[in-house]
């Protein structure tokens, strides 16, 4: 008889399942394949496919890359990254109320810049980060610089560069952040007021607990004006809630407040009830949040208790806020947007142009003057256009995590 109890040998055709972390491993790689071919196809439809890329930055990884981040942060604000701003220059600075502020805020800021970039390097930065602030703040006298708005800023400038970053910054700023940046407080306060109801909706005994401590929702002002990058100390983790506030309403943020401090009712609920205690315990945000099952619940809150419906409680309705006005018309316009190809082809086209009017005589409209120039143009604008299609239209290093 044979024995039933020692190993059987692999044979007879049988494939070794590989085990469960690589298993893992390779789902999670199909996955970001497919979320790359998506963004790769919404990048380059005609219009521009925003609401995909609105899904790819809310949904779990977010947009995975910087790389990536600099394709789709000016499609999810409307930014056309061929036709950006100039460098700031120094001459910003100058008779500014706000420099010696931004300086200071700026200095104090060194945390904000990677671990183990050299000190000269990061001096660079943070005089373009004065620069960059500086600029929007006076291309645009009706905003008034906030303590905070250094860690915007710093983030989209590490993320985009100077000029894009420069753009990104101005778009969020009379957009997503306009209400932060009227000369008082009263509608930033606006905005926390939607926490409390958010809370109340969710879980009476932790709103009542809340109130009861008198706590109010001042604990969660740094977190609001600077989209968390002043609380978190993990860069990745800011990008990840970047990816997801950038392609979502003004008040997100409030929703993932609420989530944050839902997650936490257990320890809230433990504290004693005084507004010290509590406070203390909210305003410290842990670091090892569980980043993804938060932002999920935030947009099911979102749906759940719409802003409006929220706005009926007799806190909120008596307050007109610009960021929330304003933002169905800014997602309307960001659905009518070109793909960078056709940009680029209009942009080469467009200097093509330029620079043939400034090879002709100003003067005299004689017809053969306007065939010479239509003829020019039209090679020039030939050429362009064959050379932009034989180009790749994006980056190797993109294209190569596809396979």
């Amino acid at each position: 008889m044979s024995g039933g109890g020692g190993p059987r040998p692999r044979g007879g055709g049988s494939a070794e399942r590989p085990p469960p972390g690589r298993r893992r491993e390779e789902l999670l790689g199909s996955k970001r394949k497919q979320k790359l071919l998506l963004i790769h196809q919404a990048l380059t439809s005609d219009p521009v496919a925003v609401e995909t890329l609105r899904g790819a930055a809310v949904s779990e990884g977010g947009l995975l890359t910087d790389e990536i981040r600099r394709k789709v942060w000016p499609k999810l604000l409307s930014v056309n990254v061929y036709n950006l701003p100039p460098k700031p220059g120094r001459t910003v600075r100058q008779n500014h109320k706000d420099y010696t502020q931004v300086q200071l805020d700026v200095n104090r800021s060194t945390h904000r810049f990677p671990q183990g970039m050299r000190a000269e390097q990061r001096r660079v930065l943070q005089e373009q980060l004065i620069d960059l602030i500086l600029h929007i703040l006076r291309a645009h006298p009706e905003l008034h610089y906030y303590q905070g708005y250094h860690d915007i800023a710093v983030t989209l400038l590490l993320v985009a560069g100077e000029r894009m970053g420069s753009a990104l910054l101005e778009k969020l700023s009379t957009h997503h952040l306009r209400d932060f940046m009227d000369p008082t407080m009263d509608s930033t306060k606006h905005i926390l007021n939607y926490l409390m109801p958010i809370l109340q909706q969710e879980s009476l005994r932790l709103h009542d607990f809340m109130l009861r401590a008198e706590v109010g929702t001042i604990f969660a002002l740094s977190w609001l004006i600077t989209w968390y990058g002043h609380v978190l100390t993990s860069f990745p983790h800011i990008l990840r809630l970047y990816d997801f506030f950038l392609a979502s309403h003004p008040l997100m943020p409030v929703y993932f407040a609420a989530v944050i401090v839902l997650h936490r009712e257990a320890e809230v609920l433990a504290c004693d009830c005084d507004m010290p205690s509590v406070h203390q315990l909210l305003s410290q945000i842990p670091q090892n949040l569980p980043y993804e099952r938060l932002i999920s619940w935030a947009l099911q809150l979102f749906q759940r208790h719409p802003h409006a419906e929220l706005a009926k409680q007799a806190a909120l309705q008596h307050h007109k806020s610009i960021s929330i006005g304003s933002f169905s018309a800014f997602q309307l316009a960001s659905t009518q947007q070109r793909p960078d190809a056709v940009l680029r082809r209009q942009r080469q086209q467009d200097s093509a142009h330029a620079e043939t009017a400034a090879l002709l005589p100003t003067a005299g409209h004689s017809p053969l003057v306007k065939a010479a120039v239509w003829g020019i143009s039209a090679t020039l604008g030939a050429a362009a256009l064959a050379v932009t299609q034989t180009a790749l239209e994006w980056a190797p290093e993109f294209l190569l995590q596809l396979f």
